[in-house]
């Protein structure tokens, strides 16, 4: 199907209706074979690595919970330099660069406004001359996230929304995409300052899970912002949250506070853990 048809065809479909049906249908039980059955199937057709996973597929009684499958230990090495900043997941490097005017870059002639990513506009004020990173991932991917160093968990927002797909298609053609779907965000001080760090639901991505407390997204609430009276430690590679399918990260850090990896670029792939900036 070209990318025409799809988005034609995206245009049309019930997406967060969608949506809650494949998140209902990836936490039924199934009958061990079929479910079985259905993991080898879904990992050859993603080339998913099962030898990376935790556990055996017959440890994992849904596809949801295959799908959110932790790491063996040791897989995924982090970069300890104290002025390391550290890739949040895998995936691929979807755009990176600077906050320019308030906004972000998508895709080519397409951007998006940190005040509707946020949802905030006077926090988006901060990041003005920041820097982003925006990273995809895909079903094929780990699907945990974490943080890129180490800081304070001091809230979050959860801001209900649509669910366009985030592939490169709709990337390419929906009008700030990632301001409009469903998002949490978790707001984290740091040694750099503040920094917002965007978990973007998408079509199919049922559910958003944050690690850091009971917060699960698109489960009927509206939208809800909470500060923390103690804010939560985080360590550097620390847990942040899950996706119950693939999606996207979006990073946002103050301006002058680190240079980008040379090497990061569109389509890039990136490793849990590996370093992708240092600070300045």
């Amino acid at each position: 199907m070209d990318d025409s048809t799809f988005m034609k065809m995206m245009r049309l479909v019930p997406k967060s209706a969608l949506s809650s049906a494949v998140g209902l249908a990836t936490r039924a039980p199934v009958p061990a074979a079929l479910h079985q059955a259905a993991v080898r199937w879904f990992a050859k057709q993603y080339r998913v690595n099962l030898d990376e996973a935790e556990g055996p597929i017959e440890q994992y009684p849904t596809f949801g919970q295959f799908f959110t499958r932790r790491l063996k230990p040791g897989l995924r090495p982090q970069d300890e330099a104290p002025e390391a900043i550290v890739s949040p997941c895998d995936g691929a490097i979807s755009q990176v660069g600077q906050i320019e005017s308030g906004r972000c870059l998508q895709a080519k002639g397409i951007h998006f406004p940190v005040d509707k990513l946020l949802g905030d506009a006077r926090r988006a004020l901060d990041f003005e001359g920041g820097s982003f990173v925006t990273i995809y991932l895909s079903p094929r991917d780990y699907h945990r996230f974490h943080a890129p160093l180490e800081g304070r968990v001091t809230g979050y927002s959860y801001l209900p929304g649509k669910f366009w797909p985030v592939n490169q298609a709709s990337v390419n053609s929906v009008d700030a995409l990632f301001a409009i779907n469903e998002r949490l965000v978790t707001w984290l001080d740091t040694a750099l300052g503040p920094v917002a760090y965007v978990a973007v639901g998408a079509t199919c991505v049922s559910r958003i899970h944050a690690a850091y407390d009971a917060v699960v997204t698109h489960t009927g609430q509206g939208q809800r912002v909470l500060n923390y009276d103690r804010p939560i430690p985080m360590p550097k590679g620390g847990e942040i949250g899950m996706f119950e399918m693939g999606s996207t990260v979006i990073l946002l850090f103050q301006k002058g506070k680190l240079t980008w990896a040379p090497a990061l670029a569109p389509d890039v792939p990136v490793r849990l853990g590996q370093r992708i900036a240092t600070r300045t």
